[in-house]
Formats: structure tokens, sequence, C-alpha cells
């Protein structure tokens, strides 16, 4: 399997310019969470990366080269905006599609059957798309980028309408094909889903990139190294501590940011007044992580 590597793009609207030097790469077997606001310039990113539209300057690469179009067309994409007919049989649909991309009739419906089953919606599949439930529909929008077997998945928004056991199932295939080597490219608004799947993460603002690197990576280089103290009485004397910025008190939890040094203080001073029921680092949450870098 190749990498996408995106290199200082640019793309403007008239006078509006919406990429700035965009730059990042998708590594194969890894799922990377491309995260933005409403208008930060994600959809178009993905969209220039399939060609869909012209960059005004940068390159997209696979393996090094430039892309071809070729090899945009063994991509598999979902659109934000959903694509598929709503009086066309689930089945009848997934398999044309996977025609349209080259399969043969028997290929297409044995992948169109395996998906249906993997995705379980395989007792849907003689029914119209319009008869499905809305997660329904996006599990079978999911089928639709997924038949032809492609090299790179490029999904935007792809969990929006589901709910927590469509989630499960999504994700299980999402995770089955990164675990073959597939480059996985999404957006997302659920931060927390972003944070439990992704294994790296892209942020943009303003058409720019504000951060990017594994969750690991992020979390060292955002997040202000904080502690929580949970004690037997009321914590609020934490915030007389020499060298503790208190971020929150709530009865016999407290949540600090300490200079050097303070964690152990605070610890001594609790350990003196009673017991301590517990006291540990906090790793900031993604979301935290997302406002800080924009």
């Amino acid at each position: 399997m190749g990498m996408l590597t995106v290199s200082n793009l640019s793309r403007s609207f008239g006078d509006h310019r919406v990429l700035d030097d965009v730059s990042f790469d998708v590594r194969p077997g890894r799922m990377t969470g491309f995260l933005g606001a409403n208008g930060s310039g994600k959809t178009t990113t993905m969209r220039i990366i399939l060609g869909v539209l012209a960059a005004h300057g940068g390159t997209v690469a696979w393996h090094g080269r430039a892309m071809t179009p070729a090899q945009r067309r063994r991509f598999g994409y979902m659109p934000e905006e959903r694509g598929l007919y709503p009086k066309m049989k689930v089945g009848e649909q997934i398999a044309w599609l996977g025609r349209l991309h080259g399969l043969s009739d028997t290929d297409a419906r044995a992948r169109t059957t395996r998906l249906l089953e993997q995705l379980e919606l395989d007792n849907r599949a003689d029914d119209r798309l319009e008869e499905l439930s809305l997660g329904n529909q996006q599990r079978a929008q999911v089928a639709a980028a997924l038949v032809h077997d492609p090299m790179m998945l490029i999904l935007d928004e792809p969990f929006s309408g589901l709910d927590p056991l469509a989630v499960d199932i999504v994700l299980a295939v999402l995770r089955d094909r990164a675990a073959g080597g597939v480059p996985v490219l999404f957006s997302s608004h659920q931060l927390s889903l972003v944070e439990q799947l992704c294994d790296d993460v892209v942020i943009i603002s303003g058409g720019s990139i504000a951060a990017s690197g594994t969750r690991e990576e992020l979390h060292d280089r955002y997040g202000t190294t904080r502690f929580e103290l949970v004690v037997d009485g009321d914590a609020g004397w934490v915030r007389d501590q020499p060298g503790v910025r208190v971020v929150s008190v709530d009865g016999p939890r407290a949540l600090f940011e300490p200079d050097a040094g303070g964690e152990r203080r605070v610890l001594e001073a609790a350990l003196r007044r009673g017991e301590v029921r517990s006291f540990v680092p906090v790793v900031p949450s993604l979301e935290e992580i997302f406002k800080e870098a924009v």
C-alpha cells in the first residue's frame, strides 16, 4: 500500500483564500482524523485530493509520485452530501457501483453481499434506499465507498447520524481495512470518537494546518500537565497551595496545574490532612487540544 502526501496546497474562490500551504501525510494502515470547524477547508482539501477540484498551488502525491487519474479511481470516497439513489434497491445499487469501477458482475455481487453482511444490512439488500432509516442509509453509503476494494479511503463525516451500535459496526469495517494496510482519512465533529479511533490527527483552521501528529505527540505538545486529587473531606484547601493553579474544585475533588514539583507538595499536604482516595495525572482530551490548537 502507498502513502498519500499533501504538500503546500493552496486554493482560492474569487478573492477568498480557502487553503493556504496545507501539508500532511496519510500513512498506510493508519486512521487519520481530519478535524476543523465548518468552513475550515476540510472538504475542499478532500476534493482536491480526489481531483474533483484543482489546486491553485501545491501537489498531491501517492507513494512519492504525482497522483494519476487511474490511482484516484481506486480511492473510496464518501461525500458529506450523500449521493445514492433513493428509489433503487440497496444491493443492486452497491453492485452497480462496483461494476462502474470495473468489477465483473460476479465480483461486484460477491463483494456487495460480503459488505452488507459486515455492515449488518444483508436483510435490507432488496429494499429501496428510501425505505431505510437514516442510519442504515449511512451504512449503505459506507458500502458504496468500499465495494471496489479501494487502495485508500476518504470519508467526510462517515459517522453522522449513526447510533452507538451502528458506529461500532462501521468502525469494525474501517479498522479491518486499515489493518490490511489501507490509509484512511476521515473528518468528524465527534471528537471523542476521533480520539478513540485515530492513530494520527490533522487539525485545520482557517485554511491552514494548526496541528498534526499522532495522538500521543499532540498530547505531549499541547497538553498542560494536570492532576486530579480526591480526598475524604473538602478539597478547597488546594486553592491556598503555592505554585498551583486550580482548574476546578468540586467537594472532595480538585483538578489543578502545578509548577515544577507542585504536585508532590500537594500530595504531601493531602496526606498530612487525612486519607487520599485518588491522585492521578490527567491527560488532556482531544477536544481541549483542538480548542488550544485553533
